[in-house]
């Protein structure tokens, strides 16, 4: 049992085990705040990370429910539950994700991420049909599941699959796809939108037949940059990235300092002209998100980016190269998501 402060006030809880530092008496005494335009640091966590519950799945299905009242909840549970099975290995064909960075937690942040930006978008009247959303979160489900390993053999170095993780991706998804028996354009469809999470890919708006899908595509390739450079536990999972290009074979650094070190000016030269222009500037849509669903008028994800970049800054003037110093800067253990 835990104690910790919430709302001002000490609380008895239990840790849950989707995410090792998520309490689940924060989520117990968010709906008493939902009016408050102050919440505490700890609150503000809580909803980030997944919403009203420690269960990420409960926050998608919630917000899918609201912008898409007559979609299938269970077909997207199905979803849910099988990325989680492939991810851990019990699905035939597959063995169990070893890659740190390009997780099933990750998967589950960008599926999250992607929901939340629909949720904005929508109260933006910038609406979609419920069949291109449901085609936008299965591709943010299936995205890196190309980082997985096919055999045993594979298994031994997973990472490898990183420099062309998309294509497989998309390959692992258009088998799922028609396993499960859906309509042919899936297939077609989430190719162009898992398309738009690579970072070498532009999309030629004029080029595209369906301007709801060059929508969704930016979504989904908004979604991933922001949920993984506003996470919590981003400059610590970053060493994580390194070995994954080093087992994969991209020699862009030299070392993992080297990469966190770049890191800035990947940030200002490359994150942030994607996401304003080939993405289309989709990220202001999160504060909409958050203003209508929690009464919070702040874009929590461009918040903990400049937060983690200011907290990069710091580190790198103090530390240079100094790995032990690095070491006492960043003691956060990323946790692992919840099969």
């Amino acid at each position: 049992m835990l104690k910790l402060p919430c709302s001002g006030t000490v609380v008895t809880a239990s840790k849950t085990s989707a995410y090792g530092n998520t309490i689940q008496s924060c989520y117990d005494r968010l709906y008493y705040s939902m009016k408050e335009t102050f919440r505490t640091n700890f609150q503000l966590f809580c909803i980030f990370e997944s919403g009203n519950t420690a269960d990420p799945l409960d926050e998608i299905i919630l917000l899918a429910s609201q912008i898409c009242p007559q979609s299938d909840c269970s077909l997207l549970r199905k979803v849910h539950r099988d990325v989680s099975t492939i991810f851990s290995g019990h699905s035939h064909g597959f063995e169990a994700g070893d890659t740190g960075y390009h997780n099933l937690r990750h998967t589950h942040s960008v599926v999250l991420a992607t929901i939340r930006l629909f949720h904005g978008l929508y109260h933006q009247n910038r609406l979609l049909p419920a069949d291109i959303i449901f085609q936008g979160l299965l591709s943010a489900y299936f995205h890196d599941s190309g980082m997985l390993p096919q055999n045993l053999e594979e298994a031994h170095n997973g990472a490898s699959y990183a420099q062309h993780h998309e294509k497989r991706s998309i390959a692992i998804l258009d088998h799922y796809l028609r396993d499960n028996d859906f309509p042919n354009q899936y297939c077609r469809n989430c190719e162009t939108i898992i398309q738009y999470t690579m970072l070498e890919w532009e999309a030629d708006d004029s080029e595209m037949e369906d301007n709801r899908l060059h929508l969704c595509g930016q979504v989904v390739g908004t979604a991933d940059l922001l949920a993984q450079m506003a996470d919590r536990y981003y400059l610590e999972s970053l060493p994580l990235l390194f070995q994954e290009h080093r087992n994969s074979g991209i020699d862009k650094h030299t070392s993992a300092l080297d990469l966190m070190h770049s890191t800035l000016d990947f940030h200002d030269q490359v994150i942030k002209k994607r996401l304003n222009k080939t993405l289309g500037n989709i990220a202001p849509a999160m504060q909409t998100h958050f203003r209508t669903r929690w009464n919070i008028d702040r874009n929590l994800y461009l918040e903990n980016i400049q937060l983690n970049l200011d907290y990069l800054k710091k580190i790198t003037e103090d530390c240079s190269m100094d790995l032990s110093c690095w070491g006492k800067y960043l003691r956060r253990n990323p946790p692992e998501a919840n099969l």
